[in-house]
């Protein structure tokens, strides 16, 4: 069937059974618009902002599985996009972003809105494209799909020119890929699994280290097993919060920076660490050379290239987690394991010691009171997005996420103004859970104009800014490593948040009181319309437990330490 390059894009995300796609449109790309005009097979969701669309098709992607889709122009457009798809890149997000080119012969030329954005998406995409042949359009989008979801998930990045979206080819989309350099191992190495889990059988005091890995994977439900059957203990990072389930008595807490005493203190005295899908960021890990110091290591991932990159592994296992656990769960049969019940105990006395914690205020309003309390009336009914700061790790310290896919955030690349576009996709992806994004005083003007999104498109996320007047993080280490010298970071001068909503046709709420923050939640829950509610927090709080750069996460900065 013949087609132009622009209906071939259309049509390869039909058979993609793609139902959401987020873009902005400009000259390169008008082509593929006019036909986004003609068809009724997905919804194409206009954002004010190339950035945004991005993470728009993060958020849909993280909460559902499934590959992101965002569409963008040339030149600025594309350049503007740039900072999603590192954020992708680095949390392994499946996402598929086409960009419009300028003209085949106008490429090299400098011509208007011309960019390199093949050689500027190479560093930052799991891989890209230049479609230089209309024949080949098909099968590059076929291929970008299959790459963005298997193996590590990742975005991937096509650039179609001006003229071959115009240009008439036949369209033959392929029922499979044929790439014989790219083979990711979904099968694990037997004699491998077999050793690591002999190690795991003469082990003391093993733990679960588990990573966003466990979440790309859809293995939460296998790793929630394993750990019953074998009765041991799990940490979390960052990008894995609810794997294990708040609830679940296994569960140690996050590990890291800002991670749990109990979970630190785990990772320090473990004897056989057991990573399932994590990459040891030096947000989590500390010091290097003195984390999990006295145990031998089992690393899980699909990824080769992560294996051993930063700490030595004594048990190194490629293959897709989740038929690896399910090899690790079956391989129990043979084994006789030892009795964890010593360990977990010591742990669970190190959360007694030393709980995750804040210290109410009857005067003030603390900024994790509202997460607990969102958590204590919404709980699994929401899905939960964070812009990048102290309400971030706030948010991962408190709220009692349930599922693996509950949490949204930006982890590797920390990207401020991620929050709104995010929940946004994650409203359209599940509508049937309340989106609530908590965010701070300064991400919220990052991607603000998203707001006009939201209303015009019935996507009702909750906004809930945890309003200090700082940019509370980095505030808080100037108070804390550079003798208190406040440096840019002093917010003061801010808008009315309310009538800022109000201006973009959302719900806007002021509050100061706790009894004011349960009213308006409730009634923006009941509105199911964009929100917005700023709630006005201490100034001055702190995020803790910290572990400072260059230390061991045994060498933690707790509540108590010189700041009650």
């Amino acid at each position: 069937m013949k087609m132009t390059g622009a209906k071939m894009v259309t049509q390869s995300l039909k058979e993609e059974r793609v139902d959401t796609v987020f873009g902005y449109p400009g000259g390169a790309i008008m082509n593929v618009y006019d036909e986004i005009y003609k068809q009724t097979d997905f919804q194409h969701i206009l954002t004010r902002h190339e950035q945004a669309a991005i993470h728009a098709a993060e958020g849909y992607a993280k909460a559902t599985g499934r590959v992101g889709v965002a569409i963008v122009t040339s030149g600025p457009g594309f350049t503007n996009a740039v900072t999603g798809l590192a954020d992708a890149y680095m949390d392994s997000i499946p996402l598929v972003v086409i960009s419009g080119q300028v003209p085949s012969n106008i490429i090299g030329t400098d011509g208007f809105q011309e960019i390199d954005a093949v050689g500027i998406s190479r560093p930052c995409t799991k891989h890209n494209y230049l479609v230089n042949d209309i024949k080949d359009l098909p099968r590059i989008i076929k291929e970008a799909f299959h790459i963005a979801s298997t193996g590590r998930p990742g975005p991937v990045h096509v650039d179609i020119p001006k003229d071959i979206t115009a240009e008439l080819g036949n369209f033959d989309y392929p029922d499979k890929v044929e790439l014989p350099t790219y083979k990711p191992t979904v099968n694990y190495n037997k004699k491998q699994l077999k050793r690591a889990m002999q190690a795991l059988a003469k082990a003391k005091k093993p733990l679960l280290y588990v990573g966003g890995g466990a979440i790309a994977s859809n293995c939460a439900h296998d790793i929630r097993e394993f750990a019953k059957k074998t009765n041991i203990p799990a940490v979390e990072t960052l990008m894995a919060r609810g794997v294990m389930g708040h609830d679940n008595p296994l569960l140690v807490g996050m590990l890291g920076m800002h991670g749990e005493y109990s979970a630190n203190m785990a990772a320090h005295e473990t004897d056989l660490l057991i990573s399932l899908g994590a990459r040891f960021d030096d947000r989590v890990t500390g010091r290097l050379d003195e984390f999990a110091k006295k145990a031998k290591v089992i690393h899980i991932d699909i990824d080769p290239a992560t294996i051993a990159k930063l700490v030595e592994t004594n048990f190194p296992i490629v293959g897709d987690l989740q038929v690896t656990v399910r090899g690790m769960i079956d391989s129990l049969e043979e084994l006789e394991m030892n009795d964890y019940t010593n360990w977990v105990a010591l742990l669970h006395e190190y959360r007694e010691k030393q709980p995750l914690r804040f210290i109410d205020s009857d005067t003030k309003i603390k900024p994790q009171w509202p997460i607990r309390r969102v958590g204590e009336i919404l709980g699994d009914r929401a899905v939960i997005s964070t812009d990048v700061g102290q309400h971030q790790m706030w948010t991962a310290q408190f709220y009692p996420f349930s599922f693996a896919r509950q949490f949204n955030t930006s982890g590797g690349l920390g990207t401020m103004g991620f929050g709104l576009p995010g929940a946004m996709g994650v409203a359209k992806a599940v509508p049937e859970k309340v989106s609530i994004n908590f965010t701070g005083d300064g991400s919220i003007l990052m991607n603000i104009q998203e707001l006009m999104t939201c209303v015009e498109n019935k996507l009702p996320v909750i906004n809930i800014i945890l309003n200090n007047n700082y940019l509370g993080m980095v505030r808080q280490w100037q108070t804390m490593f550079y003798d208190n010298r406040i440096s840019e970071t002093d917010l003061s001068a801010q808008p009315d948040f309310p009538k800022l909503a109000e201006a973009f046709g959302a719900n806007g709420y002021r509050v100061e009181t706790k009894e004011e923050f349960d009213k308006a939640l409730k009634d923006a829950v009941k509105a199911k319309k964009p929100a917005l509610i700023e709630v006005i927090v201490d100034r001055n709080e702190e995020v803790l437990p910290m572990v400072p750069n260059g230390h061991a996460l045994n060498e933690m900065t707790l509540i108590g330490d010189n700041n009650e």
